[in-house]
């Protein structure tokens, strides 16, 4: 639990210091006249040093100090509407607060709006996170690991990047690739495996791909890889559109074997990977989907999947990939489904494929912390297996409960990679045991169990699994 220090200035002008919790703080507010509040709210303001205030690992109160008729919080926790998480204005101050139940390793991006339109960072909050329109305030939990790939080294060893403007006769139009190669490639002779980043110079400016293979590469966590950053033009049609064949044209005809000439690129696909986010991992699927001789290798997060894709999974030829996806449990509702759907096709077929599900949104804040896992998947090195990386789904994992929100019952499932001993518990946010749905060993593969609610209160629960490996925790809210 965090704690913090409070500074009450009481209406006889003495100072009382002790640890406090933050309803507390807001009940000796109320407590006090208005002429008094501003000075007490300066002092827990000044004290806490760090927002959002999290108590309990879990509990997260947003503040925020400013005139205003309105102020709230959308963000990745709401799908980023601007009316949701409405903050409340405490009398005589200009102190508004907000407080939300978050799993303990959660990571979300964030924005205050004030007066129904004006979008501003949380001025209390130092920590942002860049995305695709420009910077966000971060909420990371407790329990959450910032990933250190992601930093620039100065004592390791660093690859080149090299830009070329290529012209695809496919589509008509030209664009800068960047391509990765590794600090020994002029020193050091043989071939390397090849990943083709879509979205690619974002991945390099937002996810900081080129300072992750680095990082890998430094510590032997994978083999020294070519990277190729491949930006779209016409991203959407090109993605998941009616440009979608011809960009697979211009991907399979013009630039894999341009990569393959001008580099030294290892020729067998299953050395060959494409990773992509949101419709780019759409188009890698495909490209792996239709083209699996020349792409054995698939990375898709936080992943669009046209019906196409899903239903070739599911009926066509069982193709030689190794394929690696994940999620965010605060992503695009939309996309969830389409996910978790493929990542049961590809269980039911036999695929060898690694999927895991994190607190986190559609934000490369979420992609940048995960392309480890995926290339270390692909393409390890000596020490990949003794990283201490975050769990893979292959060897278990937890999924969200369905429908959630629920009214009385819902459905949860978790995997397994080997037989295991398996506890599946429901508890309150008093961290009560309310129930438990699961306790004995468990076969490998997919499992599903109900949770019956009915005689519960509405309001949050968390499901918590553990193995005498891990422990994995999914939030669920009971609404009647």
């Amino acid at each position: 639990m965090r704690t913090m220090l409070i500074v009450f200035l009481g209406v006889a002008l003495a100072a009382e210091t002790q640890a406090q919790t933050f309803q507390d703080f807001l009940t000796r507010l109320h407590s006090l006249p208005d002429s008094a509040r501003e000075a007490v709210v300066d002092s827990f303001v000044a004290a806490v040093g760090e927002f959002p205030f999290v108590e309990q690992d879990t509990v997260a109160h947003f503040c925020y100090r400013g005139s205003a008729n309105s102020v709230t919080v959308p963000g990745d926790a709401n799908s980023w509407s601007p009316t949701s998480f409405a903050m409340t204005r405490v009398s005589g101050t200009t102190f508004w607060y907000y407080s939300h139940v978050f799993e303990p390793d959660a990571r979300l991006d964030y924005k205050f709006v004030t007066n129904g339109s004006n979008w501003i960072l949380d001025p209390l909050n130092p920590h942002t996170c860049s995305g695709g329109y420009g910077p966000n305030s971060e909420l990371s939990m407790p329990g959450y690991v910032q990933p250190p790939e992601i930093a620039y080294y100065s004592d390791i060893a660093h690859g080149s990047l090299r830009d070329t403007v290529f012209f695809s006769t496919n589509l008509g139009n030209s664009r800068t690739v960047r391509v990765y190669t590794p600090a020994e490639y002029d020193s050091v002779g043989g071939s390397y495996p090849m990943i083709l980043f879509h979205d690619g110079l974002e991945y390099v400016s937002l996810a900081h791909a080129d300072e992750v293979l680095d990082y890998l590469t430094a510590h032997h966590r994978i083999v020294p890889t070519i990277a190729v950053f491949v930006p779209p033009v016409n991203r959407e049609p090109e993605y998941a559109g009616n440009q979608r064949s011809q960009f697979t044209a211009f991907i399979v005809n013009e630039l894999a074997p341009w990569v393959l000439n001008r580099y030294r690129v290892r020729s067998e696909p299953e050395y060959h990977a494409t990773l992509g986010a949101s419709n780019g991992g759409n188009i890698a699927l495909h490209l792996g989907l239709s083209h699996p001789e020349v792409f054995g290798c698939v990375a898709a997060q936080s992943s669009n999947v046209q019906s196409d894709i899903s239903s070739g999974f599911q009926s066509g030829q069982q193709l030689e990939l190794r394929l690696y996806l994940d999620l965010g449990t605060y992503d695009i509702p939309v996309l969830i489904p389409l996910v978790r759907n493929l990542v049961t096709i590809l269980g039911e077929r036999g695929y060898e494929y690694r999927y895991v599900e994190y607190h986190e949104g559609h934000s490369w804040g979420n992609w940048r912390a995960h392309i480890d896992n995926a290339l270390e998947m692909f393409f390890p090195g000596d020490s990949a297996m003794h990283a201490g990386v975050r769990p893979m789904a292959t060897e278990m994992s937890l999924l969200q409960n369905y429908p959630n929100p629920f009214n009385a019952t819902t459905t949860l499932a978790f995997s397994l990679a080997v037989p295991t001993e398996v506890t599946l518990a429901v508890y309150d946010v008093q961290g009560r045991k309310v129930s438990t749905l699961f306790d004995s060993v468990a076969a490998p593969g997919y499992h599903t169990v109900r949770f019956e609610g009915a005689g519960l209160a509405s309001g949050v629960y968390f499901c918590r699994m553990e193995t005498p490996r891990a422990t994995l925790t999914r939030k669920m809210l009971l609404m009647k």
